[in-house]
């Protein structure tokens, strides 16, 4: 716990002083897609690390919380700062209807129907045009005011630090879950969901909270998406982004917080250094995956934590006064 408190103190307070240093916006365009993505990994984490369910229909959430901002800004004028947490409240209620359905099955099931919800809302956004504008998406999502004459270099710094923002309120209700008693309820259910039974432990309760948690937090990342990209289409609800959230949650390691950070840094760098690429780019970022599910099956966190309890100094056995003090007395 102490770990993972201070790795993610010091993870956002050196990224807090990214801007002040780096004023590429490439660059910070970059860091702006780690800490997003981090958001993504962090939400999935949440249910395949800690309630062992593989969804696969994780999109869902963050195309709904894409449309919701998108929508409530253009439709009814709300501002960005109402519409991230709002996009995460829609998202959490479109978690807790698929949950309500999926978290009933284990397995291959539960994989198929949350992948076939993301596609359903897909085909939706796809093709009811009146409502989301169909394949021509919904452009223009507005942004504040000020940032049309504060220069590119400011609007960067300013959606740096809003994506920050919303990556420091991920990483501290995730931390708190985890680290709560449901959180603890959530794994017991992961390790053995029939001896969590028998202990009193509610499987379908506590996943459901994880499940709607990690859809809050896609949500405020599809949220915070829109804003910035200023365009949303029925591309958010596509496998690509399921690919990536999966690809950063295995290579950092899954059941862990931090790991998901490690991910999100990794492979939005990979993904830019492998631009040029193309097509080539999935099929190197799916040996990478084959790489550690077979060398490293907890991801580098994992393999992290692994060597640190290694190299931790065994406690002497605990030897009684008593024992001591007997040959002394023997031999005096």
């Amino acid at each position: 716990m102490q770990f993972e408190r201070n790795a993610i103190l010091g993870a956002l307070l050196a990224a807090a002083l990214l801007p002040l240093a780096v004023h590429d916006q490439y660059l910070l365009h970059v860091a702006i897609m780690v800490l997003f993505y981090a958001v993504l990994a962090t939400s999935l984490n949440l249910v395949v690390g800690y309630v062992g369910e593989f969804s696969l229909g994780h999109t869902a959430f963050l195309g709904t919380g894409a449309y919701a901002a998108a929508l409530l800004s253009t439709k009814l004028g709300w501002p960005m700062w109402a519409t991230i947490p709002a996009a995460g409240a829609l998202a959490a209620a479109m978690g807790l209807l698929i949950g309500s359905i999926t978290l009933r099955l284990q397995g291959p099931f539960f994989v198929i129907v949350t992948l076939s919800f993301a596609e359903v809302l897909r085909l939706v956004a796809d093709n009811w045009v009146a409502f989301t504008n169909g394949p021509m998406g919904i452009a223009g999502v507005p942004q504040p005011a000020w940032l049309a004459e504060a220069g590119n270099l400011a609007t960067k710094q300013f959606y740096f630090y809003l994506a920050w923002g919303v990556l420091a309120i991920s990483l501290y209700l995730a931390f708190r879950f985890v680290y709560s008693n449901a959180g603890r309820a959530a794994v017991a259910v992961r390790e053995n969901r029939y001896v969590a039974q028998s202990i009193g432990i509610r499987p379908f309760r506590y996943a459901m909270l994880a499940f709607v948690l990690g859809a809050f937090l896609a949500g405020m990342a599809g949220g915070f998406y829109a804003h910035y990209i200023s365009f949303v289409g029925p591309e958010v609800f596509r496998f690509a982004f399921m690919v990536s959230m999966i690809i950063m949650v295995l290579i950092g390691g899954k059941g862990t917080l931090v790991g998901p950070l490690i991910g999100a840094l990794l492979v939005t760098f990979l993904e830019e250094y492998l631009r040029e690429a193309k097509e080539l780019r999935l099929s190197l970022f799916g040996l990478a995956v084959m790489a550690i599910v077979l060398f490293l099956p907890r991801g580098l966190m994992g393999f992290l934590t692994a060597r640190r309890e290694i190299r931790k100094p065994a406690t002497p056995p605990a030897v009684s006064v008593a024992a001591n003090i007997a040959p002394r007395r023997q031999g005096a």
